[in-house]
């Protein structure tokens, strides 16, 4: 499977019991194929899987299948403390034909790379899928290293991607440089045109839940069109925003910012609260400028 293009970690609407609002997570869905997005993530970070009961976890899989058929690839997150919980998220995904699933390193155990690279080869046993690693230590504590690499694409050929999410350059140059097999998706925003400009082909990116045209804009102008000037540019107008969605309150901002794109995405579980009038008013002028500015950059409406 090549992974090319935006892919969108979805989130996941409540209602105002607090219960995942079906026909909302729907329309979520359906607005990002009208966006033309490349693929949707389900049961990532941005939809708030560690908040989610297994079962949740299951239904909003199906549902999510339910809704996309095959228009677009489908991804099922496995992330999980135990293994044995990650397997089952992985039988999952293949009992309701995903297209690949995204596999992580458990939170809060602290494996070794041999212990991590052991997970990701049950996971991957489970499911027989084309598979997404995903490197975030800043959530997991641990990061993916050489040893990890070398262990699970040797043993497996459904490796073939990741969402490095490290923020470390060190980390995308050695994997660009020792395991060019390894497909790179950008994981960590403000660093999207370094990864296109280091061969990424693909952006694994929530601002993309509320203003994937912008998002593809820039994948378009860097990838496909190769025109770094245009893709420097558009960085530059998106900038703004991704300073303002490491104040802390991600989810909740990508949240609202879905709720500005005319989605009801409903608030966050907790122990997540949602913003305040004055980050709302700050968020809200930035996307505004930021989607002028990129409209002004693709000479046309980028609504």
């Amino acid at each position: 499977m090549k992974f090319e293009g935006i892919y969108t970690p979805a989130i996941t609407p409540l209602n105002a019991d607090g219960q995942i609002d079906r026909a909302a997570f729907a329309d979520v869905l359906e607005y990002l194929i009208e966006a033309r997005v490349h693929g949707i993530i389900i049961g990532g970070s941005t939809g708030e899987y560690y908040a989610h009961t297994a079962q949740e976890r299951f239904d909003l899989g199906a549902l999510a299948k339910d809704v996309i058929g095959n228009r677009m690839p489908l991804i099922i997150g496995t992330g999980a403390v135990r293994t044995e919980d990650s397997v089952e998220f992985a039988k999952a995904a293949k009992a309701i034909k995903a297209d690949a699933i995204l596999v992580g390193s458990p939170p809060y155990a602290l494996p070794t790379e041999a212990e991590n690279a052991a997970h990701a080869l049950a996971v991957d046993k489970a499911a027989g899928l084309p598979i997404m690693l995903y490197n975030y230590p800043g959530r997991m504590s641990v990061s993916m290293g050489r040893e990890f690499f070398s262990t699970v694409l040797a043993a497996s050929q459904n490796f073939v991607a990741i969402k490095e999410s490290s923020g470390e350059m060190a980390q995308l140059h050695m994997l660009a440089r020792e395991f060019p097999n390894l497909q790179v998706s950008c994981g960590w925003d403000d660093q999207a045109l370094e990864f296109f400009a280091w061969g990424a082909q693909s952006w694994v990116c929530a601002g993309s839940n509320f203003i994937p045209r912008e998002h593809v804009a820039l994948y378009e102008a860097c990838v496909v069109e190769k025109n770094f000037d245009k893709g420097r540019r558009i960085m530059s107008a998106m900038m703004p925003l991704m300073d303002f969605l490491e104040c802390g309150k991600f989810v909740q901002s990508i949240k609202f910012g879905c709720e500005l794109a005319g989605l009801r995405p409903g608030g966050v579980r907790a122990p997540l609260q949602g913003l305040d009038d004055n980050e709302r008013q700050r968020l809200q002028a930035i996307v505004g400028e930021l989607k002028a500015e990129v409209a002004a950059i693709v000479g046309g409406d980028a609504r």
